[in-house]
């Protein structure tokens, strides 16, 4: 992102999750939104693409109402997959739907939003993920 933004730009931030059925899937979502919103100075929605609500969309239109006219989707998945290269894409109106993805048999919400999306990369090989594992692997079994 461009550090010497327009200044009538208002920014809004879209954390995006895959959604589940299980509950405590959504969760992990939910509190990484949560300790992201307490940093951000600018409004952030969440939206899952599929299961869980709200969606993407939905999402969307809440940071619309907000008086966004820019909003950056970040997916919070680790790697591109069809989700992120074609699914995501679609549902935030920037491609078209997978022929064979039958979650979209159902008409898809409308978005309200006419500024711009930049959709940005999923998480990737960071290594401060490599320092969560071997924190979690330490911890699972008592090494220094």
């Amino acid at each position: 992102m461009n550090s010497k933004s327009n200044s009538t730009e208002k920014i809004g931030i879209l954390l995006i999750g895959h959604g589940s059925s299980l509950p405590q899937s959504n969760d992990v979502i939910y509190k990484l939104s949560s300790m992201y919103k307490e940093t951000s100075p600018y409004p952030v929605e969440m939206g899952f693409m599929n299961i869980e609500k709200p969606s993407i969309p939905t999402a969307l239109n809440a940071l619309a109402g907000k008086g966004v006219n820019k909003i950056i989707a970040a997916p919070i998945f680790l790697a591109h997959g069809l989700h992120t290269k074609e699914d995501i894409p679609y549902m935030l109106g920037l491609g078209e739907a997978r022929k064979d993805a039958g979650y979209y048999n159902e008409k898809q919400e409308v978005i309200e939003f006419d500024g711009e999306i930049v959709y940005i990369e999923p998480i990737g090989a960071d290594p401060r993920i490599v320092d969560v594992i071997k924190k979690r692997v330490k911890d699972s079994c008592g090494l220094d």
